[in-house]
């Protein structure tokens, strides 16, 4: 007849470690730790939200003339951003819409402040354009580039069209009429929503303008 061991104590001590177990594997998960040795660094946080300037731009700031706003391009919109223009006092209407035109078209030209630029702003309008009044039988309200509008990159005429028709540049309509320096018939532009939020890749809808 075989005898067999008594198993008593080893089982008794595999029963003692099963509650030791749970209550460090609770404690764990009930405190949030994950079991890693890996450390996470996710590096800093951004010190600045994008296309969002601080503190006003100090040269906008202290420039003197009438207050306006341009659009600049950030990110894959376009956003306004303070700017002033002179225009002599006693100036006749139809010159001060070309001179407050000639102004806006300056500061789409400039280069965006230190502040600025950190914020991600910028402009694809060159320097060294003109604007121009009526001529011939144009209409009144009618503005002239020394680039013809379709020669211009999508972004460069978005930021025009936009800025000059939330101006006095403009009639009043949101609406702007461009022509070029040459005899290309003239088109009236229209600064819309889609424009806006996608300079890039959708032009400012235009129709064409018949001469007075």
């Amino acid at each position: 007849m075989r005898l067999r061991r008594p198993r008593a104590a080893g089982s008794r001590r595999r029963l003692l470690a099963l509650p030791a177990l749970g209550l460090l594997l609770t404690g764990l998960t009930g405190c949030g730790i994950r079991a890693t040795q890996v450390p996470t660094d996710f590096g800093a946080a951004p010190s600045r939200v994008p296309c969002s300037l601080t503190e006003p731009d100090p040269a906008a700031q202290t420039a003197n003339g009438v207050p306006v706003q341009v659009f600049l391009l950030c990110g894959s919109s376009l956003v306004t951003v303070d700017r002033t223009v002179r225009v002599p006092d006693a100036t006749a209407d139809a010159q001060r819409r070309v001179l407050v035109a000639q102004g806006l078209l300056d500061q789409l030209a400039e280069s965006p402040s230190s502040s600025e630029q950190a914020a991600g702003y910028s402009t694809d309008v060159r320097g060294g354009m003109a604007v121009s009044g009526p001529r011939g039988r144009d209409p009144e309200d009618t503005l002239r580039l020394s680039t013809a509008p379709q020669d211009l990159t999508s972004y460069a005429l978005s930021q025009i069209v936009c800025t000059f028709s939330d101006s006095a540049a403009a009639e009043g309509d949101g609406s702007v009429i461009l022509g070029g320096p040459g005899a290309d018939g003239l088109r009236r532009y229209a600064c819309t929503d889609e424009v806006r939020s996608r300079p890039g890749s959708k032009q400012p809808p235009s129709t064409a303008v018949t001469a007075g």
